[in-house]
């Protein structure tokens, strides 16, 4: 499904599994230089089984001080990258809570999707976040514009057996299925050669890295179990290979 035949809440939601960056709104807090004027800043991003993003920020940053004293943030996810004209593209604004986690799922998916932050992630100044996103709005070119909440935006569903199936999935195709990674890549997403590796997997698509690219490839239907993945990884393999 493409992102034009999806509905509102399903685009927003593959914007956010595919982004590995966004733009961080704030409230500046009363102590900080302009306080009360919003404040923007770069941020890394994941995403979590049910698509909320992941944030590794350090708490010396104006925007964390920010988040202490209000924690109600905007994250801008930009979808427009590469295209001749940018607004037609899509691109959605969340609106949501950020609040610190200690999940270590939330830590292990965040280091896969980008690996270079192993580097900081255990100073005593960094922490993990997860954005409780409220609502969203998207816009998706000229005129197509619309207001999204959570509940239609959010993947609801069952994720436990995946998540805990993900790591020893990721492993597998890494290890022993690199072919197929690099076909998934060149066949199927018509991206360049090279060795891109899984960085993760979730119900509704698989999620790729090659240097500092990112790709997102997504399932024909929604899984659950490793079973399932293992299904639709083969059916991805021999279709890329028929291509």
């Amino acid at each position: 499904m493409t992102t034009a035949e999806a509905s509102p809440g399903r685009s927003v939601r593959r914007l956010m599994r595919a982004a590995d960056r966004g733009y961080l709104a704030t409230r500046r807090r009363k102590d900080a230089e302009a306080p009360d004027w919003p404040y923007a800043a770069l941020v890394l991003v994941a995403a979590d089984h049910d698509a909320a993003p992941l944030l590794l920020i350090s708490g010396l940053a104006e925007h964390t001080k920010d988040i202490a004293a209000d924690g109600r943030v905007a994250l801008l996810i930009d979808g427009t990258a590469g295209l001749d004209e940018p607004l037609t593209g899509a691109r959605a604004t969340l609106l949501g809570r950020l609040a610190r986690t200690a999940d270590p799922r939330h830590r292990a998916r965040f280091l896969a999707r980008h690996p270079g932050a192993a580097m900081y992630a255990d100073f005593k100044d960094f922490a993990f976040y997860r954005l409780a996103v409220e609502r969203a709005h998207l816009v998706s070119g000229f005129g197509r514009i619309h207001w999204i909440g959570a509940d239609a935006l959010l993947d609801r569903g069952d994720h436990a057996a995946l998540a805990a199936a993900e790591p020893e999935i990721v492993a597998h195709m890494n290890q022993d299925h690199a072919e197929a990674l690099g076909l998934y890549a060149t066949k199927l997403l018509g991206l360049a050669p090279g060795a891109w590796k899984m960085t993760g997997i979730d119900a509704e698509g698989l999620d790729l890295r090659l240097g500092g690219r990112t790709a997102r490839l997504d399932f024909q239907d929604r899984i659950a179990t490793a079973e399932q993945a293992r299904a639709e990884l083969v059916r991805l393999a021999t279709q890329a290979r028929a291509a």
